[in-house]
């Protein structure tokens, strides 16, 4: 069976490389390091089975998923990523198995046998899914702390703030640090949450109020938040649409 590897890190694609060639009538099909080479690959190569990575750059591993959905048969889908949390229930309706690095040979083996094409009918409900639909699934945040890993349900947390290559996470119980950007957060967690500032996103639920503020470069405004003392900066940028979002025509 014909196998085509898709993940942005080259390292990952030369260690599933290396555990593949452990498995006899499996063979590479190719390797592709986004979603567009991936589409261009997947259509001159017609592999049996596709080992894509979740998060990348540009076309991400569901966007992947979706497209192929036009496919009158698409390869099995094997996620592969580095995060636990995700939202399981959707990848289950098309995936053949979802991995979690790093990737053990055992667990490889058994997704490369138990790998099964998905039917239309299982693409076609994908495919009419929109990306927001599919990723506000996600119930959990995990953070590893010295204690060891620790979830979080998502509707207990209060806002994230990003600070370098960390992400705060202030929730009900107290706060963590996790290692996800911004950007994903927003992706997955949207519309509960939104984005107010480029270091900040909110659970809209927890949304008091907004307040002018002219100090300490907070750009004119700011949101208050329940179970915070911390008033959150809104950047100018942001600002009307979160009035017009949050608060319709009310002045501040």
């Amino acid at each position: 069976m014909k196998v085509l590897i898709v993940d942005d890190e080259p390292l990952a694609r030369e260690r599933l490389k290396g555990l593949l060639a452990h498995f006899p009538g499996f063979e590479l099909a190719g390797e592709a390091g986004d979603g567009a080479s991936a589409l261009q690959l997947i259509e001159e190569t017609q592999p049996d089975i596709l080992l894509l990575d979740i998060r990348m750059p540009g076309l991400d591993g569901l966007q992947v998923a979706r497209s192929l959905s036009k496919s009158a048969l698409p390869p099995a889908i094997i996620f592969t990523t580095a995060f636990s949390e995700h939202a399981l229930s959707a990848f289950d309706t098309i995936a053949s198995g979802y991995l979690l690095k790093p990737i053990k040979k055992d667990k490889l083996g058994e997704a490369l046998h138990n790998a099964r094409r998905p039917s239309k009918a299982q693409m076609d409900t994908l495919s009419h899914k929109r990306p927001a639909q599919i990723q506000s699934d996600r119930s959990h945040i995990v953070a590893t702390t010295r204690d060891g890993q620790v979830r979080i349900a998502v509707e207990d947390i209060i806002y994230f703030l990003a600070d370098q290559k960390y992400t705060t996470v202030y929730h009900l119980q107290g706060e963590v640090l996790i290692e996800e950007s911004l950007r994903h957060l927003e992706d997955d967690l949207a519309p509960q949450f939104i984005r107010v500032h480029r270091k900040v996103l909110v659970n809209t639920e927890f949304i008091v109020g907004l307040e002018r503020s002219d100090t300490h470069g907070l750009h004119g405004a700011t949101l208050t938040v329940r179970h915070s003392r911390e008033k959150l900066p809104v950047s100018r940028r942001r600002l009307a649409e979160i009035r017009r979002l949050l608060f319709k025509s009310t002045p501040i």
